[in-house]
């Protein structure tokens, strides 16, 4: 799956998930703007490398729309068949959604930890401050993570995962409006988005 983030305007982004076997859906405006990297990055790179199969993004691969991709990027033709694909979408999403319950849980607590991780490693003096605001937040996660769960967050995963959010943090920052990046699931290959279709 190619997974685009489209900036769309001086504080805002869409996502586009450009799937082999299932229609085409995307979200627009995305939530968690921010000027270092998409909120759904972060997302996406921890749930690869936790190889989580029913995060957000597993489910995205699997067909689902994650609860919140409810925009159907197939060519329009027949308002039927594109009403039936929706139905068809959604039905699959809603059973994805029940199966990925801890996995999403599991991701939105690690992409906090990472988060923080990544931001109080920085070489830029204004992200490790603005990892000093997290602190602890950060430790309140990390205490509510069951033991295996806390055991898969080393140095190393967490050294990866910055790796990984430097790379694109890097090439999102070049980006105009208009723009985008594309991610692939679960590889994360990155280069910069030349068409959204």
């Amino acid at each position: 799956m190619r997974v685009i983030f489209l900036r769309t305007a001086q504080r805002r982004y869409a996502i586009e998930a450009r799937r082999p076997t299932y229609p085409d859906v995307g979200m627009d405006p995305a939530p968690g703007y921010d000027p270092l990297l998409p909120h759904d990055v972060l997302h996406m790179v921890v749930e690869a490398e936790l190889g989580l199969t029913r995060g957000v993004f597993g489910q995205l691969a699997a067909g689902g729309d994650a609860g919140t991709f409810g925009h159907d990027l197939s060519p329009p033709g027949d308002s039927r068949e594109r009403s039936r694909r929706q139905r068809r979408t959604k039905a699959r999403g809603s059973k994805l959604l029940r199966e990925g319950r801890e996995q999403s849980a599991q991701s939105e607590r690690a992409t906090y930890i990472c988060w923080y991780e990544w931001l109080a490693r920085s070489e830029i003096p204004a992200r490790r401050r603005l990892a000093e605001t997290m602190v602890h937040q950060a430790r309140e996660v990390r205490d509510m993570c069951p033991s295996s769960e806390a055991a898969a967050l080393t140095d190393e995963f967490i050294q990866r995962v910055s790796g990984k959010l430097d790379e694109i943090s890097r090439l999102w920052a070049e980006l105009d409006v208009g723009e985008g990046i594309e991610v692939s699931w679960p590889m994360l290959r990155v280069a910069r988005a030349t068409d959204s279709s």
